[in-house]
């Protein structure tokens, strides 16, 4: 027989009085502290989560109050200051010069400007004076456009030769500085190179490859033996990151001087476009010349040097100072000035097995390159590209 439980009340004739008295009780029930029996829970959660959201709003914090710092601590509008930009300071130092003003919040402003402008051999060295509440952008057009009374102004393209350079500054003197003069300067590498140790494996050759291509101001008061140096010094500023420590560097892993790496520098940059991906392979291309048991280089661009224009067949094959056909290893000087990405090629080449390359224009008149590793596939390259212009000068490489 199923059972039944039975509800029952405190009375079993309920009263008004009665049921007041139960839900009395109920409510006293309810209201009773039953902390000390409850099952007690772990606090370390929520304090964890106490610290955590502490940390967020004092980093919050923190870093708003940098930002507003920040901003007022840099120059306003209505305030100037001079700032003065030395003879091949690069734009990290600049900018450390700039945020030492307090015309940006850092350094990494004007050089994050300085990269996306592509203006790091634009910078003309000289004194400025900057209004307060420049961007960084307007900063780096200024320097780029140079200081009024700064003098004359000198850009040098990449990949020119002393010889050019010397009309350069020529011309871009007025001719108070003449040809001659740059020339006579310019000879002799040694009589620098107790002042610029990155020389010292230049002996008596003069200095050919490295006066740096960049634009540069020429006061007054410079003389011929004064634009050098400034070059020198601009070199020397360019080529730190890479040639600074040239003892455990690639090209003199590969039995090179400083004085050889910027001469095949300027190889590659006579025989490359200005896609840093083929000067890379272009410099891996002529370490394995130089390394094979026929280390020829058997580039155009030497004998081009020697004869001052184009060469004909012959004259590339010719026995001559120049002639990479005809001697094997380097020429005996560098062949022009080579820009920081052709040097940065002959310190990170690419890792190839390729001997050949071999430079066409496509139909859209852009310049295109194949590379390959046996003389067959170089001859195929430039038979598939007949009617096309221009090669390496390899068509008849072995």
């Amino acid at each position: 027989m199923a059972l039944h439980k039975k509800s029952t009340t405190y009375s079993s004739h309920p009263t008004w009085a009665a049921r007041a008295a139960h839900a009395k009780g109920d409510r006293e029930f309810r209201t009773y502290d039953t902390s000390a029996i409850m099952p007690k829970r772990d606090p370390k959660p929520f304090v964890f989560l106490g610290v955590v959201a502490l940390v967020i709003v004092v980093a919050v914090c923190f870093f708003a109050f940098r930002a507003c710092s920040a901003s007022a601590d840099l120059l306003q509008p209505g305030q100037s200051v001079e700032v003065t930009i030395e003879e091949g300071e690069s734009a990290q130092a600049i900018g450390d010069a700039l945020a030492q003003a307090k015309l940006v919040g850092s350094a990494q402003d004007f050089v994050g400007e300085v990269t996306r402008l592509d203006a790091a051999a634009a910078l003309i060295p000289g004194t400025y004076t900057f209004e307060g509440g420049s961007t960084p952008e307007a900063l780096v057009r200024t320097i780029m456009a140079g200081p009024a009374t700064v003098g004359d102004t000198l850009a040098v393209p990449e990949d020119i030769t002393r010889a050019e350079l010397s009309e350069l500054v020529a011309s871009a003197t007025g001719g108070r500085i003449t040809a001659e003069a740059f020339l006579a300067a310019s000879e002799k590498a040694s009589a620098y190179a107790a002042d610029y140790p990155f020389l010292e494996s230049a002996g008596k050759n003069s200095l050919e490859g490295f006066l740096f291509p960049k634009t540069y101001a020429v006061t007054e008061e410079m003389d011929a033996e004064a634009v050098v140096r400034m070059m020198l010094d601009q070199f020397g500023a360019e080529t730190a990151g890479i040639f600074g420590d040239f003892a455990n560097s690639y090209p003199a892993s590969q039995g090179l001087s400083l004085y050889e790496a910027v001469n095949l520098a300027s190889i590659v940059a006579k025989e490359s476009t200005g896609d840093q991906e083929i000067r890379d392979h272009v410099a891996g291309v002529f370490y394995n010349r130089l390394a094979s048991d026929r280390p020829y280089l058997e580039s155009d661009a030497t004998t081009a040097y020697e004869v001052g224009r184009e060469p004909t067949a012959e004259e590339v094959h010719a026995e001559t100072p120049y002639g990479t056909y005809a001697n094997p290893g380097l020429p005996p000087t560098p062949i022009c000035s080579p820009g920081i990405e052709s040097l940065i090629a002959v310190c990170e080449p690419t890792d190839t097995e390729d001997m050949f390359f071999y430079f066409y224009s496509d139909a859209d008149g852009n310049m295109q390159a194949v590379f390959s590793q046996t003389y067959e596939q170089h001859q195929q390259a430039i038979a598939d590209n007949s009617g096309t212009s221009a090669g390496d000068g390899d068509a008849e490489a072995a």
